[in-house]
């Protein structure tokens, strides 16, 4: 019987805490419909039919909350509260069987009463004891079967009491939802179904629409989904931008020389180049535009790309899908960086600024021509005594006594990029290869490879260096000329808007200078260290310095060659230990030629030693062909009598033996 009202009990729960969540959720749509008002969509304007039909609507789900309310308080007094006492009070554990215990107590002591020792007071006790023990368990057994009759007809009415309840307040909600839901809210649920198949009749009038407007947009933008523009003239490129964005791909290294692209969102915000990758909900700043320069490059492996060269030298390497989002973003950068932005009318003064640099910039076959094309019509002629002062310093003391035509010629052309002699050695090598059977190097290195001159050198620092250019210099004794060639070099690239310039490492060593690709370790030039004349840093930008080298036809020609570099280290550092290399050639030089001498003069006393050597044996064979000779013209020594043999003397033997010896030896030389 517990087991089962138990089960009974958990299912009328079950009903009473659904009709308590119905009644919180009845509710809590109710309150959401009333704060519709309040809520500001992004896409939805102020319907007011909306709004006021919604309102009627929470009216109405409002009344129905309080109708599930009652019937929630209804369900808890008639239905719950009549099982709940039953299953507590009535089904709980029999509490008449803990009086069984006390009876077998007494009949125990009563049993143990002794037969030679009778105690009245003891027997009398123990009587006591078994009376009130057997009263107290018949009594309890009465009440008990008792109580179990009387649980018979308390069963009956704690089932039937909750089902009873249970009817009672359903039929009371849907008396309550009848007076409530009259004929007047059943016009108005037919008006709103009415409008819900009107709005359904728009939305499929719309979206015919929509559908008509995406056919021919589709069919219009056509020519635009394909990455490259057949047509250039169809969409120009705009160079009067201040700022742009959109997807590039950024070069990341993975290695020595390997690397991986990974495509990033970009965009200009002011001065700044902003980053933005997938799932982040803002940009963060990658640098900042106004202290950087931007080239177009060719990468090896990818096309339309573009590098950003930073204040501290940081190089980033970018790729557009397209040559005219390249072009953009070049012109953007360019814009920016001229602090374009910073202007009212930014457009207006990039397009003037754009258009001045095209009229200033026309390509011509000479380098003089170009000069002279390139410069811009307001401009004075720039003579050779003149300095430029954003692009140098002031000439020094020496440079104003000492003409810049007598250190520099004019007309001279310039090399803005390294050359390298590979390509003109190969044709060579491969002859070479070729009559000898051995491979060639793809590289471009000789197979006697000069490595090993710089791997017994003492010193090696290498440092990170960009090549600006070079040109020929009428003189090399006066450091002054590396100062000039740095302000003609940096000039004609600022006339001439070439920001392009070629990376590489510059290892000094006790034996030359070596330019070296950072990307594949191939030795681009190298300079021995005896032809390095000169090597001075700018005086204002300490980044940049310079080495003039002694022509191949040595100290007699009097026209060298100066090299220009900008470094990511202070170019004093360069100098300074071209300088200690050689200083250090120098003493291994001179330490070279001392060993020399000393190995000569070795030479010198070995050969006087053998020549005394020889005379000394001369004499002595001289000395033993004489005693030859003279032992041989002795006479013969007489026979002894009584058949014996005169017996030599050991000295007599040995001069006999060591004259036969000279005597050989003798004749062995005449």
């Amino acid at each position: 019987m517990s087991n089962y009202c138990t089960q009974l009990y958990q299912a009328m729960q079950r009903i009473y805490d659904a009709q308590n969540d119905l009644s919180a959720a009845t509710h809590l749509t109710s309150r959401l419909l009333k704060e519709y008002d309040k809520q500001r969509f992004p896409l939805g304007s102020d319907d007011e039919v909306m709004s006021s039909t919604l309102q009627q609507f929470a009216k109405v789900i409002d009344e129905l909350s309080s109708c599930h309310a009652v019937l929630s308080t209804q369900l808890a007094d008639a239905m719950m509260f009549p099982i709940t006492q039953f299953k507590e009070r009535d089904l709980k554990e029999n509490i008449f069987l803990h009086v069984f215990p006390d009876h077998d107590m007494a009949i125990n002591r009563y049993s143990r009463l002794s037969k030679r020792r009778d105690n009245d007071k003891a027997r009398a006790e123990a009587v006591e004891d078994v009376y009130t023990s057997r009263k107290k368990q018949h009594q309890t057994m009465m009440h008990y079967f008792c109580s179990l009759n009387t649980l018979q007809y308390k069963k009956k009415t704690a089932l039937l009491e909750p089902l009873l309840g249970y009817m009672q307040a359903q039929i009371s909600f849907f008396k309550l939802g009848s007076e409530n839901l009259t004929q007047q809210w059943e016009d108005f649920l037919g008006t709103i179904g009415t409008s819900v198949q009107n709005v359904r009749r728009e939305m499929e009038e719309e979206v015919g629409h929509m559908q008509q407007t995406i056919q021919q947009m589709e069919s219009s933008c056509d020519p635009l989904y394909a990455p490259c523009d057949p047509d250039p003239g169809h969409s120009p490129v705009c160079r009067n931008l201040t700022r742009k964005q959109g997807y590039l791909y950024i070069r990341n290294k993975t290695g020595l020389v390997s690397s991986s692209w990974e495509r990033q969102y970009f965009f200009t915000q002011g001065g700044n180049l902003m980053q933005q990758g997938r799932g982040e909900v803002a940009g963060g700043l990658v640098t900042d535009l106004d202290n950087c320069s931007v080239m177009a490059v060719d990468s090896d492996d990818r096309r339309f790309c573009f590098q950003l060269l930073f204040t501290y030298f940081l190089l980033m390497t970018l790729q557009a899908e397209t040559r005219k989002d390249c072009e953009e973003w070049i012109s953007t950068i360019n814009n920016i960086s001229k602090r374009i932005y910073l202007s009212e009318n930014a457009e207006e003064l990039a397009a003037r600024v754009n258009q001045s640099a095209l009229e200033a910039v026309t390509p011509s076959p000479s380098f003089q021509q170009r000069h002279e094309s390139m410069r811009p019509s307001r401009w004075p002629p720039i003579s050779r005594a003149s300095s430029i002062s954003s692009v140098g310093s002031e000439p020094s003391p020496a440079l104003s006594v000492l003409s810049l035509d007598a250190l520099v010629a004019p007309e001279t052309p310039i090399q803005f990029d390294i050359i390298s002699p590979v390509s003109e050695e190969n044709l060579g090598q491969s002859k070479t290869a070729a009559q000898s059977g051995r491979r060639s190097n793809p590289f471009g290195e000789s197979g006697d490879s000069t490595s090993d001159d710089s791997e017994d050198s003492i010193l090696h620092q290498l440092f990170i260096v960009r090549f600006l250019g070079s040109m020929e210099v009428k003189t090399a004794d006066s450091v002054d000329v590396i100062s000039e060639t740095m302000r003609q070099i940096l000039a004609a690239r600022a006339i001439h808007n070439i920001f392009r310039m070629t990376e590489s490492h510059l290892l000094v060593t006790c034996d030359c200078l070596k330019l070296i690709d950072p990307q594949t370790q191939v030795t681009r030039l190298r300079f021995p260290l005896s032809s390095v004349l000169h090597s001075s840093s700018h005086q204002d930008n300490k980044r940049l310095f310079g080495f003039v080298l002694q022509p191949a036809g040595g100290r007699g020609d009097s026209r060298a060659v100066c090299y220009i570099f900008e470094s990511n280290n202070d170019g004093e550092k360069i100098c300074d230990s071209i300088g200690l290399a050689q200083q250090i050639a120098f003493h291994s030089e001179m330490d070279r030629k001392a060993v020399e001498k000393r190995k000569e003069q070795d030479k010198a006393k070995e050969k006087q030693q053998e020549e005394l050597s020889k005379q000394r044996q001369i004499e002595k064979d001289l000395e033993e062909q004489s005693r030859l000779i003279a032992a041989s013209s002795r006479p013969a020594n007489p026979p002894v009598a009584d058949g014996h043999f005169l017996v030599l003397s050991n000295s007599q033997s040995e001069d006999s033996d060591a004259g036969e010896e000279g005597k050989k030896k003798g004749e062995s030389e005449a």
